[in-house]
């Protein structure tokens, strides 16, 4: 049976987003070392994702159980529909996504004779969260369910700090491999982005990609715009995404009279090839919440954007404050009226901070690259890596 590896993400593969372009380049670099990819999701992937994802060495598994979170993470279902997978597929290593840091994985893992268990934190923490150590308790239970934990991955030094300080995990097993964008994939059409949702070419573009929930900060990006069109007129606010609070921040736009200034896309299939980030001037993502990462910021980053995000989480590891973007205090719409305001006004400034940006990315948020340093944390090498790095390891030797 071929060496593979399963990676399980709890969450339903809805678009051609960060996690798939990150799910087809670990398959990629994996067929590369001779390594087979199984996919598993909390739902089967639409068709379009679906292409997207399939190569010759990947197998896609539905399994609706993984998405249950925090005590449900520990119900015979979620545990008995993985463990039937496991005993299938017998996967060398098993990477877990999106799942608790508390659960019986790990041990079902090792009964099912995987040698090498994987757990990443994408988790974004609550809004004001300082990173504190957990519970005697919970430490003492985190001991115990993590001992087959072979690494945490975390995708940001802020929650490497904050996995490293709970104690739920051994510190010296955290380590921090950061997201990344597939660089290859160009931008897409601006102007059949602006036509297909009726976007005046007259007017600049403020966009936001991301969930539609308080979270994301969408009320403070609403009251920037109130100033921002007070002086600036010429402008459409595009939201792209689906939530739960969508309607409710419709609404609230509609009520200030700023309807005919928004534009709401609903979810985007592929936000990098459908000429979203293209079509835009300034990208803004105003998070309350702490990010763990910030994925949208490096996309419209990889775009030549310039962004206008807060300074929570992840984020500040991503965006330099007057060098790739402006950060700006949560909850501080003024403040972030005022960058947007400053960006509008300036092309040269858009395009130098947006150029940086882009540099930045291809440094540090490099897909394929940081795929790769996850591949080296796997063990796994082809066959021709292998045998080079045995010779210079024998020639060093010899000497």
């Amino acid at each position: 049976m071929p060496r593979s590896v399963m990676s399980v993400f709890a969450l339903n593969p809805k678009r051609i987003g960060g996690i798939e372009m990150f799910a087809r380049e670990l398959s990629f670099q994996l067929s590369e070392c001779g390594w087979e990819s199984i996919l598993c999701f909390a739902a089967e992937p639409p068709e379009n994702v679906r292409r997207f994802l399939s190569l010759p060495n990947v197998s896609i598994q539905a399994l609706p159980s993984v998405i249950e979170t925090g005590w449900r993470a520990f119900s015979w279902r979620a545990f008995s529909k993985i463990s039937e997978v496991l005993s299938i597929c017998r996967p060398e290593i098993l990477h877990m996504h999106f799942t608790p840091q508390l659960s019986f994985y790990p041990w079902l893992a090792r009964l099912r004779s995987v040698r090498r268990y994987y757990l990443t934190d994408h988790s974004s923490r609550n809004e004001g969260s300082v990173p504190a150590r957990a519970p005697k308790w919970k430490q003492l239970i985190g001991a115990a369910l993590n001992k087959p934990v072979t690494n945490l991955v975390a995708v940001s030094d802020s929650n490497a700090h904050a996995d490293r300080l709970g104690g739920l995990i051994r510190p010296n097993r955290v380590v921090r491999i950061y997201n990344g964008v597939d660089l290859s994939r160009g931008p897409g059409d601006a102007a059949l982005f602006r036509k297909r949702y009726n976007i005046p070419n007259d007017r600049s573009v403020v966009l936001q990609v991301s969930w539609m929930i308080p979270e994301k900060g969408v009320e403070d990006l609403l009251a920037a715009a109130r100033i921002v069109l007070g002086e600036y007129p010429d402008v459409q606010f595009v939201m792209a995404g689906e939530g739960s609070a969508r309607q409710q921040f419709m609404a609230e736009a509609d009520l200030a009279g700023m309807s005919s200034h928004f534009t709401w896309t609903g979810l985007v299939d592929d936000p990098l090839d459908s000429g979203l980030y293209a079509a835009a001037d300034v990208f803004c993502q105003l998070s309350r919440w702490e990010e763990a990462f910030g994925w949208t910021n490096t996309e419209a980053m990889v775009c030549g954007k310039p962004v206008v995000a807060a300074r929570v989480g992840g984020v500040p590891e991503i965006v330099t404050d007057g060098v790739s973007g402006f950060l700006v205090e949560r909850r501080r719409p003024a403040e972030a009226a005022d960058r947007i305001l400053r960006l509008l006004r300036d092309p040269n400034l858009r395009q130098r901070l947006g150029a940086t940006g882009r540099r930045v990315v291809e440094s540090k948020f490099d897909l394929r690259r940081n795929v790769a340093e996850l591949i080296d944390l796997y063990g796994v090498a082809s066959p021709d890596v292998a045998t080079r790095r045995a010779h210079a390891e024998a020639t060093a030797a010899s000497r």
